[in-house]
């Protein structure tokens, strides 16, 4: 397999607010990470590993996916396939983490709720 493409954070924010060349941001985290995070990148689309719905791709468009993992493992993979796909595709090094240390804008979501206690009879 060929080395799919990186991104900075710094880069990424920069073609994020040149709205001329604005990339297309997949949140591509696994289940647990993402679900349990109240961040991702503003204006990001979420799509489960493996799932990207490419109705809502462009190929005139960059597409950055990013998850939470040090080693980009699982945007990696989504980027290569997004690659074979045609697509142009790159992976945001370090993922959300080098993100927020870079302390770059991010967008708020809801965290799973604890349930509550069911009421006593």
């Amino acid at each position: 397999m060929a080395a799919v493409p990186r991104i900075s954070p710094d880069d990424l924010k920069r073609r994020l607010d040149d709205a001329g060349s604005a990339p297309l941001v997949v949140d591509v985290r696994l289940k647990y990470p993402y679900e349990h995070s109240t961040v991702l990148l503003p204006g990001a689309l979420r799509s489960a590993p493996g799932t990207i719905d490419v109705a809502l791709l462009s190929r005139e468009r960059d597409v950055i996916v990013y998850d939470s993992d040090p080693d980009e493992l699982v945007a990696e993979k989504t980027a290569a396939e997004l690659i074979a796909a045609g697509y142009r595709a790159f992976v945001l090094q370090g993922g959300i983490a080098a993100w927020m240390a870079a302390k770059l804008p991010t967008a708020s979501k809801s965290a799973p709720q604890p349930l509550a206690s069911a009421a006593k009879a």
